[in-house]
């Protein structure tokens, strides 16, 4: 997929890609980058929704408007605010979540959050159902129109560490020195479902 993106081009509660990752096993750590791209600024988008048979928001980044962002573990949500939000731009966002702490961060577009308590001590197990383009209100289903994603997506990578400060910038900056080792783009395992397009990235240097 390196060099390519999933493109959600309408409403919709059937159109969705569904990720294979490479690994399943508890993980008490994780990072989670993807970068996006739309117009709608008065939405709220579901930019990557994690799903575990306990618990249909395993781990979910959502974006507001006007550059609100929350995050779902463990069905248990936090808000971030003032991030940046660009319309018809790319927005690189990171997810960050240690368990030992329960500290949770998102970064937009260079930009880091204050870090904020989510379930400490907890963990994510079980099968992972890994979808972009819906929320799962239940496990690899439950898909709600309001809360899908209307747009294109690119560079999705799953970690099972906290990426350093360091990392992230790299990402940010569209460099990916180490790919994710639960998703990688670069080699990503998917199938996809309703009127989803994934094709070649735009060039825009002529």
């Amino acid at each position: 997929m390196s060099g390519k993106e999933i493109i959600s081009p309408l409403e919709s509660n059937t159109a969705y890609v569904k990720i294979t990752p490479d690994m399943n096993k508890i993980f008490f750590a994780v990072t989670i980058c993807v970068r996006f791209f739309t117009d709608y600024q008065t939405k709220e988008l579901t930019i990557f929704s994690l799903a575990t048979p306990s618990h249909a928001n395993g781990f979910v980044i959502f974006r507001g408007d006007g550059g609100n962002y929350w995050v779902y573990i463990g069905d248990q949500g936090i808000y971030f605010w003032g991030l940046p939000d660009k319309m018809n731009e790319w927005n690189s966002v990171c997810g960050t979540w240690d368990a030992s702490t329960g500290l949770t961060q998102l970064w937009v577009n260079g930009k880091p959050s204050a870090r904020k308590a989510l379930q400490a001590g907890g963990s994510i197990s079980g099968t992972l159902s890994i979808i972009l383009g819906q929320a799962q209100d239940a496990y690899a289903g439950g898909f709600d129109v309001n809360d899908s994603f209307y747009g294109h997506e690119t560079d999705v990578h799953m970690w099972d560490r906290v990426l350093s400060p360091c990392e992230i910038q790299s990402y940010m900056k569209g460099e990916v020195l180490s790919p994710g080792n639960v998703v990688n783009w670069n080699a990503l395992k998917y199938t996809r479902h309703g009127y989803v397009v994934v094709e070649r990235m735009q060039n825009l240097i002529c």
